[in-house]
Protein backbone atom coordinates (compact mmCIF):
# COMPACT_ATOMS: atom_id res chain seq x y z
CA UNK A 1 0.00 0.00 0.00
CA UNK A 2 1.37 3.15 -0.99
CA UNK A 3 1.42 6.57 1.24
CA UNK A 4 -1.26 9.30 1.86
CA UNK A 5 -2.59 10.03 -1.37
CA UNK A 6 -3.26 13.78 -2.34
CA UNK A 7 -7.12 14.96 -1.43
CA UNK A 8 -8.88 15.93 -3.85
CA UNK A 9 -9.84 19.36 -3.07
CA UNK A 10 -5.67 19.72 -3.06
CA UNK A 11 -4.66 23.74 -3.65
CA UNK A 12 -4.07 24.08 -7.48
CA UNK A 13 -2.76 27.05 -8.61
CA UNK A 14 -4.39 29.24 -11.12
CA UNK A 15 -3.20 32.10 -13.29
CA UNK A 16 -5.72 34.80 -12.11
CA UNK A 17 -4.47 33.88 -8.44
CA UNK A 18 -0.68 34.03 -9.36
CA UNK A 19 -1.34 37.53 -11.71
CA UNK A 20 -3.31 39.65 -9.46
CA UNK A 21 -2.43 42.80 -7.85
CA UNK A 22 -1.00 43.44 -4.48
CA UNK A 23 -3.22 46.42 -2.65
CA UNK A 24 -1.42 49.49 -3.00
CA UNK A 25 -1.73 49.86 0.61
CA UNK A 26 -0.72 46.54 2.87
CA UNK A 27 -2.87 45.95 5.55
CA UNK A 28 -1.17 43.36 7.19
CA UNK A 29 -4.12 42.82 9.86
CA UNK A 30 -6.27 41.10 6.78
CA UNK A 31 -3.41 39.41 5.31
CA UNK A 32 -5.03 35.80 6.47
CA UNK A 33 -8.38 34.76 6.41
CA UNK A 34 -11.01 31.59 5.53
CA UNK A 35 -9.61 30.00 8.80
CA UNK A 36 -10.33 26.37 9.57
CA UNK A 37 -9.39 24.43 12.85
CA UNK A 38 -6.88 21.57 12.16
CA UNK A 39 -5.83 20.63 15.52
CA UNK A 40 -6.56 21.76 18.99
CA UNK A 41 -3.62 20.81 21.25
CA UNK A 42 -3.71 21.23 25.54
CA UNK A 43 -2.42 24.54 24.88
CA UNK A 44 -2.40 25.45 21.15
CA UNK A 45 -4.76 25.83 18.24
CA UNK A 46 -3.53 24.87 14.67
CA UNK A 47 -5.64 26.29 11.95
CA UNK A 48 -5.81 26.26 7.67
CA UNK A 49 -5.82 29.47 6.70
CA UNK A 50 -5.23 31.54 3.27
CA UNK A 51 -2.92 34.14 3.01
CA UNK A 52 -4.17 36.30 0.69
CA UNK A 53 -1.07 38.08 -0.32
CA UNK A 54 0.63 34.99 -1.93
CA UNK A 55 -2.39 32.74 -2.74
CA UNK A 56 -1.83 29.94 -1.05
CA UNK A 57 -3.57 27.93 2.54
CA UNK A 58 -0.97 27.97 5.69
CA UNK A 59 -0.69 26.54 8.65
CA UNK A 60 -1.29 29.05 11.18
CA UNK A 61 -0.27 28.52 14.99
CA UNK A 62 -1.39 30.14 17.85
CA UNK A 63 -1.58 29.59 21.80
CA UNK A 64 -5.15 29.27 23.33
CA UNK A 65 -6.39 32.22 24.53
CA UNK A 66 -6.68 31.11 28.48
CA UNK A 67 -2.12 30.64 27.72
CA UNK A 68 -2.00 34.10 25.41
CA UNK A 69 -0.62 36.09 28.19
CA UNK A 70 1.61 33.28 30.18
CA UNK A 71 5.46 34.16 30.01
CA UNK A 72 6.58 30.76 30.07
CA UNK A 73 4.08 29.63 27.39
CA UNK A 74 5.07 32.64 25.28
CA UNK A 75 8.75 31.86 25.40
CA UNK A 76 8.16 28.37 24.24
CA UNK A 77 6.11 28.85 21.42
CA UNK A 78 8.51 31.54 20.62
CA UNK A 79 11.65 28.89 20.87
CA UNK A 80 9.39 26.67 18.81
CA UNK A 81 8.79 29.20 15.96
CA UNK A 82 12.11 30.62 15.41
CA UNK A 83 13.94 26.76 16.34
CA UNK A 84 11.71 25.90 13.05
CA UNK A 85 12.46 28.54 11.14
CA UNK A 86 16.22 28.28 11.85
CA UNK A 87 16.10 24.48 10.94
CA UNK A 88 15.87 24.96 7.45
CA UNK A 89 16.08 21.23 6.56
CA UNK A 90 13.81 19.01 3.51
CA UNK A 91 12.59 16.94 6.92
CA UNK A 92 11.46 20.06 9.04
CA UNK A 93 8.57 22.09 8.50
CA UNK A 94 8.81 25.68 7.01
CA UNK A 95 8.30 28.70 9.01
CA UNK A 96 6.81 31.57 6.95
CA UNK A 97 6.38 34.26 9.56
CA UNK A 98 5.97 34.89 12.82
CA UNK A 99 3.96 37.88 14.47
CA UNK A 100 0.70 39.21 16.76
CA UNK A 101 -2.29 39.26 16.10
CA UNK A 102 -5.06 42.03 16.25
CA UNK A 103 -5.00 41.65 20.09
CA UNK A 104 -1.35 41.51 20.20
CA UNK A 105 -1.37 37.81 20.96
CA UNK A 106 2.11 35.46 19.11
CA UNK A 107 1.14 33.45 16.07
CA UNK A 108 3.41 31.73 13.23
CA UNK A 109 2.56 30.27 10.35
CA UNK A 110 4.00 27.10 8.59
CA UNK A 111 3.56 25.10 5.59
CA UNK A 112 0.36 23.06 5.45
CA UNK A 113 0.94 19.64 4.60
CA UNK A 114 -1.67 16.87 4.23
CA UNK A 115 -0.91 13.56 5.21
CA UNK A 116 -0.99 10.88 7.58
CA UNK A 117 0.84 11.11 11.24
CA UNK A 118 3.42 8.26 11.87
CA UNK A 119 0.89 6.86 14.91
CA UNK A 120 -1.64 6.65 12.46
CA UNK A 121 0.15 4.91 10.03
CA UNK A 122 1.52 2.42 12.87
CA UNK A 123 -2.18 1.88 13.79
CA UNK A 124 -2.36 -0.31 10.38
CA UNK A 125 0.73 -1.71 10.70
CA UNK A 126 0.03 -4.66 9.05
CA UNK A 127 -0.54 -2.64 5.60
CA UNK A 128 2.87 -0.87 5.50
CA UNK A 129 5.39 -2.58 3.65
CA UNK A 130 8.87 -2.73 6.55
CA UNK A 131 11.25 -0.94 3.63
CA UNK A 132 8.41 2.20 3.62
CA UNK A 133 8.90 2.43 7.47
CA UNK A 134 12.54 2.36 7.89
CA UNK A 135 12.52 4.75 5.06
CA UNK A 136 10.60 7.52 7.28
CA UNK A 137 13.24 6.43 10.32
CA UNK A 138 15.95 7.12 7.52
CA UNK A 139 14.41 10.61 6.55
CA UNK A 140 13.62 11.26 10.96
CA UNK A 141 17.08 10.65 11.73
CA UNK A 142 18.08 12.56 8.84
CA UNK A 143 16.44 15.65 10.33
CA UNK A 144 17.72 14.80 13.57
CA UNK A 145 21.46 14.71 12.36
CA UNK A 146 20.83 18.63 10.89
CA UNK A 147 19.09 19.76 14.28
CA UNK A 148 21.99 18.43 16.34
CA UNK A 149 24.85 19.51 14.20
CA UNK A 150 23.08 23.09 14.82
CA UNK A 151 22.90 22.53 18.76
CA UNK A 152 19.40 21.49 18.84
CA UNK A 153 17.94 18.72 20.78
CA UNK A 154 14.43 17.96 19.79
CA UNK A 155 13.15 16.22 22.70
CA UNK A 156 9.67 14.90 21.92
CA UNK A 157 10.18 12.48 19.29
CA UNK A 158 7.29 10.28 18.84
CA UNK A 159 4.93 8.86 16.36
CA UNK A 160 2.28 11.73 16.49
CA UNK A 161 5.08 14.35 15.67
CA UNK A 162 6.24 12.95 12.13
CA UNK A 163 4.27 13.63 9.62
CA UNK A 164 3.87 11.82 6.04
CA UNK A 165 2.87 13.74 3.37
CA UNK A 166 1.67 12.14 -0.59
CA UNK A 167 4.85 13.02 -2.04
CA UNK A 168 7.42 11.52 -0.14
CA UNK A 169 7.45 14.27 2.72
CA UNK A 170 8.40 12.93 5.86
CA UNK A 171 8.47 15.76 8.58
CA UNK A 172 9.78 15.84 12.20
CA UNK A 173 7.48 18.39 13.69
CA UNK A 174 6.56 20.52 17.06
CA UNK A 175 9.82 21.53 18.51
CA UNK A 176 8.25 22.92 21.31
CA UNK A 177 10.48 21.36 23.47
CA UNK A 178 13.48 21.10 21.83
CA UNK A 179 16.77 22.08 24.26
CA UNK A 180 19.29 24.99 22.72
CA UNK A 181 22.29 26.31 24.38
CA UNK A 182 23.51 29.30 25.07
CA UNK A 183 27.12 30.73 23.20
CA UNK A 184 28.71 29.77 26.25
CA UNK A 185 27.81 26.53 26.46
CA UNK A 186 24.84 26.97 29.23
CA UNK A 187 21.46 26.53 29.09
CA UNK A 188 17.96 28.85 29.98
CA UNK A 189 15.78 25.67 30.37
CA UNK A 190 12.12 26.24 29.95
CA UNK A 191 10.39 25.28 33.37
CA UNK A 192 8.79 21.68 32.08
CA UNK A 193 6.69 19.09 33.99
CA UNK A 194 7.39 15.55 32.97
CA UNK A 195 4.75 15.20 30.77
CA UNK A 196 4.41 18.38 29.74
CA UNK A 197 3.24 18.93 25.86
CA UNK A 198 0.95 20.49 23.77
CA UNK A 199 -0.59 17.21 23.04
CA UNK A 200 -3.48 15.41 24.84
CA UNK A 201 -1.97 12.23 23.84
CA UNK A 202 -0.94 10.71 27.72
CA UNK A 203 -4.82 10.18 27.65
CA UNK A 204 -6.58 7.04 27.26
CA UNK A 205 -7.23 5.93 23.50
CA UNK A 206 -9.87 5.05 21.78
CA UNK A 207 -8.62 2.26 21.70
CA UNK A 208 -8.05 1.71 25.61
CA UNK A 209 -4.36 1.43 25.31
CA UNK A 210 -2.21 4.48 27.11
CA UNK A 211 -0.22 5.86 24.09
CA UNK A 212 1.51 8.98 24.28
CA UNK A 213 4.67 10.93 25.16
CA UNK A 214 6.34 8.48 28.29
CA UNK A 215 6.46 5.41 25.67
CA UNK A 216 9.06 7.92 23.50
CA UNK A 217 11.02 9.01 26.48
CA UNK A 218 14.75 7.87 27.31
CA UNK A 219 15.26 7.08 30.95
CA UNK A 220 17.63 10.53 31.61
CA UNK A 221 14.80 12.90 30.11
CA UNK A 222 12.09 10.48 32.51
CA UNK A 223 14.96 12.05 35.37
CA UNK A 224 15.64 15.39 34.28
CA UNK A 225 19.00 14.94 33.91
CA UNK A 226 20.46 18.68 32.92
CA UNK A 227 23.03 17.06 30.64
CA UNK A 228 20.56 15.57 28.57
CA UNK A 229 21.84 15.29 25.06
CA UNK A 230 21.72 14.45 21.43
CA UNK A 231 21.13 10.90 22.41
CA UNK A 232 17.70 11.47 23.78
CA UNK A 233 16.68 11.51 20.66
CA UNK A 234 18.58 8.28 19.70
CA UNK A 235 16.40 6.41 22.46
CA UNK A 236 12.95 7.72 21.13
CA UNK A 237 13.63 6.77 17.99
CA UNK A 238 14.82 3.46 18.87
CA UNK A 239 11.66 3.24 20.45
CA UNK A 240 9.62 4.15 17.27
CA UNK A 241 12.33 1.55 15.68
CA UNK A 242 11.14 -1.07 18.30
CA UNK A 243 7.38 -0.67 17.23
CA UNK A 244 7.81 -1.00 13.48
CA UNK A 245 9.63 -3.99 14.11
CA UNK A 246 7.39 -5.65 17.27
CA UNK A 247 4.16 -4.19 16.49
CA UNK A 248 4.48 -3.04 20.08
CA UNK A 249 5.68 -0.25 22.23
CA UNK A 250 9.32 -0.86 24.30
CA UNK A 251 7.77 0.13 27.47
CA UNK A 252 5.10 -1.82 29.19
CA UNK A 253 2.55 -0.71 31.53
CA UNK A 254 -1.42 0.60 32.32
CA UNK A 255 -0.26 3.23 34.08
CA UNK A 256 2.52 6.12 33.61
CA UNK A 257 4.34 5.14 37.05
CA UNK A 258 4.63 1.51 35.66
CA UNK A 259 5.83 3.08 32.26
CA UNK A 260 8.31 5.21 34.01
CA UNK A 261 9.36 1.87 35.80
CA UNK A 262 9.43 -0.25 32.98
CA UNK A 263 11.81 2.64 30.90
CA UNK A 264 14.34 2.73 34.15
CA UNK A 265 14.88 -0.63 35.43
CA UNK A 266 13.27 -3.41 33.10
CA UNK A 267 14.75 -5.14 30.35
CA UNK A 268 13.28 -4.64 26.80
CA UNK A 269 13.09 -7.35 25.12
CA UNK A 270 14.45 -8.34 21.65
CA UNK A 271 11.97 -7.38 19.03
CA UNK A 272 12.26 -10.61 17.29
CA UNK A 273 11.19 -12.56 20.74
CA UNK A 274 7.73 -10.36 20.79
CA UNK A 275 6.71 -9.46 16.82
CA UNK A 276 4.50 -11.70 14.57
CA UNK A 277 6.51 -10.18 11.79
CA UNK A 278 9.78 -11.77 10.51
CA UNK A 279 12.58 -9.21 11.91
CA UNK A 280 15.75 -8.59 10.22
CA UNK A 281 18.74 -8.93 12.63
CA UNK A 282 20.63 -6.13 11.44
CA UNK A 283 17.41 -4.13 12.20
CA UNK A 284 16.84 -5.55 15.13
CA UNK A 285 20.93 -5.23 16.42
CA UNK A 286 20.32 -0.52 15.33
CA UNK A 287 17.31 -0.80 17.08
CA UNK A 288 18.97 -2.56 20.37
CA UNK A 289 21.75 0.01 20.33
CA UNK A 290 19.77 2.83 20.10
CA UNK A 291 17.58 1.47 23.25
CA UNK A 292 20.66 1.35 25.85
CA UNK A 293 20.00 2.97 28.98
CA UNK A 294 22.84 4.47 29.93
CA UNK A 295 23.50 7.44 27.05
CA UNK A 296 26.75 6.27 26.41
CA UNK A 297 26.06 3.14 25.39
CA UNK A 298 23.93 3.95 22.57
CA UNK A 299 25.00 4.76 19.02
CA UNK A 300 26.53 7.99 18.93
CA UNK A 301 24.75 9.89 16.16
CA UNK A 302 21.72 9.46 14.45
CA UNK A 303 24.11 9.77 11.07
CA UNK A 304 25.17 6.26 12.41
CA UNK A 305 22.03 5.00 12.65
CA UNK A 306 21.01 6.38 9.07
CA UNK A 307 24.30 4.68 7.78
CA UNK A 308 23.16 1.25 9.50
CA UNK A 309 19.45 1.74 7.77
CA UNK A 310 20.91 1.74 4.66
CA UNK A 311 22.62 -1.62 4.70
CA UNK A 312 21.47 -4.35 2.86
CA UNK A 313 19.03 -5.79 5.71
CA UNK A 314 16.60 -7.38 3.24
Amino acid sequence: MKFPEPPQDYASVYLEDTDKSLPEKINIRTRYAYFKTIAKGGKCLIQSCKDLHLSRVICYKSLLPEFADDEIEQRRFLREARVSAMLQHPNTVPTYELGRDTKGNYYFTMKLVHGYTLREILDYRERYDLSQLIDVIIQVAHGLEYAHVHGVVHRDVKPENILVGPFGEVLLMDWGLAKVWKTDGSIDPIPTSLLDTDSDDMNITRRGKLQGTVFYMSPEQIDRDPEINKRTDIYSLGTILYEILAGETAAKGDTIDKVIDYIKNQDIPKPSAVSKYPVPPLLEKATMACLEKRPSARLHSAGELIRLLQEDWL
